[in-house]
């Protein structure tokens, strides 16, 4: 016989597979074990669906959330003595030629009580120029033509002004309804300044941002009419900049500082939502470990399938012992038995969550015709359908700690076949 006849398989070879996969294909008197071997596999697969799933819709609240916050908010801030200065327009236009800035707005915000239909509400003025209108996405594309052409315009003591949607409701005020504002700090005069200044305007239109508590709080005003109303003449509070990539904001802090000057002050975004951005990636970090547990649960479902499936093969090892077979191919025997289970679960659970995830909305229509309900409420959310981001990230880490914890699972009853002596196994056959 050649040396080549000769030479003994290596680890994992064709052999050890075939007699693995051979185990898996149950025979009438095994169902036990093909049984368990199915539950398996099915629990495993479930629970990397469940786990990519909730990521995705986590991950796309998430992007959804922060798009729709920072779209009204803003990516980057420019504050700081500059805005003071008559350098400041030279300087909101080096700004805007930074590289990556979409949009760099002037910005003021004051505080006011509103009073309209027999109600009184707080509300916070936003003073935009007119032709800035457009860089906040989501309140400009609410708004109606007519709205968006007669912003600040009409007779002098009825200047239209945009209200949010849920202010609006709250106070049951209508486009075209009189709405009147109290400042505290009131317009400066040549007697000095007024003080607990009231003026009516008029309800030009009703924006909507995808975010109640926004809708609920402001009011959109001319720049020039906000600083006269409020006594703050020709003041900015800020320089509002929309980037390309919001999630990469740090990068352009030292270019927009260089840009705006000496006497500037650079924030972004991260700065002033420190908490709840980092009340979601805590979240985030939660419930990957807590669905993480889940799929960790599922694949020790394969230890009881690999313990039974090595007491009932107790002949089939002894004499495998006995004729040559090494104890480390007992184990990877069993090891490949146990582990073909978890990645062909893993496999079925990574294909059925990103089907999932991918015809979310068509799967919610579809449910919400067929049960005559309302699953997600687009009124409330402000979406017409849950929304899902698949992170290739999220699914590699599914992935990898799916066929990892299957891995170790097997690896447990497969060393106690390794270890089992032949002499005692066949004894008691």
């Amino acid at each position: 016989m050649s040396n080549s006849a000769s030479k003994p398989a290596g680890p994992f070879s064709a052999w050890e597979f075939g007699l693995a996969l051979r185990y898996l294909r149950a025979r009438r008197r095994e169902g036990g074990i093909a049984l368990i071997a199915i539950i398996s596999y099915v629990a495993i697969a479930l629970a990397v669906m469940a786990l990519i799933t909730v990521m995705s819709i986590m991950a796309g609240f998430r992007s959804t959330l922060l798009d729709r916050m920072l779209s009204f908010n803003g990516h980057m801030f420019v504050q700081g003595q500059l805005l003071d200065t008559p350098e400041r327009d030279q300087a909101l236009q080096r700004i805007r030629a930074v590289p990556g800035v979409e949009s760099a707005v002037p910005v003021m915000t004051s505080y006011s009580l509103v009073r309209g239909a027999g109600q009184t509400n707080p509300a916070a003025v936003r003073g935009v120029r007119p032709e800035d209108l457009a860089a906040n996405t989501y309140v400009f594309a609410s708004l109606s033509e007519e709205a968006k052409r007669t912003f600040g315009q009409g007779p002098y003591g009825g200047e239209n002004i945009l209200v949010g949607k849920a202010l609006a409701d709250m106070m049951g005020l209508r486009v075209g309804d009189p709405l009147t504002l109290y400042s505290p700090t009131g317009a400066t005069s040549a007697f000095g300044n007024l003080g607990g200044l009231e003026k009516t305007y008029r309800v030009g239109g009703v924006f909507t941002s995808g975010t109640t508590d926004f809708d609920q709080l402001f009011i959109f005003m001319p720049l020039e009419q906000s600083q006269l109303f409020f006594g703050r003449e020709a003041a900015w509070d800020a320089i509002e900049l929309k980037v390309v990539e919001p999630d990469r904001v740090e990068l352009l802090r030292a270019p927009v500082m260089r840009a705006a000057g000496s006497g500037a002050i650079v924030s972004d975004w991260r700065d002033r939502m420190a908490a709840f951005w980092g009340a979601l990636k805590v979240e985030r970090v939660a419930m990957s470990i807590i669905l993480g547990l889940v799929v960790a649960i599922a694949a020790l479902n394969i230890i009881s399938g690999i313990v039974m499936l090595v007491k009932n093969k107790t002949r089939d090892i002894a004499i495998l012992r006995t004729v040559g077979a090494s104890q480390s191919s007992m184990l990877r025997i069993f090891f490949i038995a146990g582990a073909t289970i978890g990645v062909a679960g893993t496999v079925t659970g990574l294909v059925l969550g990103l089907l999932f995830c991918l015809n979310i909305a068509d799967i919610q229509h579809f449910l919400e015709g067929l049960f005559g309900v309302k699953l997600f409420d687009a009124e409330v959310y402000m979406l017409d359908a849950i929304p899902a981001e698949v992170d290739p990230a999220d699914v590699v880490w599914v992935t990898l700690w799916s066929v990892f914890m299957s891995c170790v699972a097997s690896l447990l009853p497969s060393w106690r076949a390794a270890k089992m002596d032949p002499v005692e196994a066949l004894r008691y056959e």
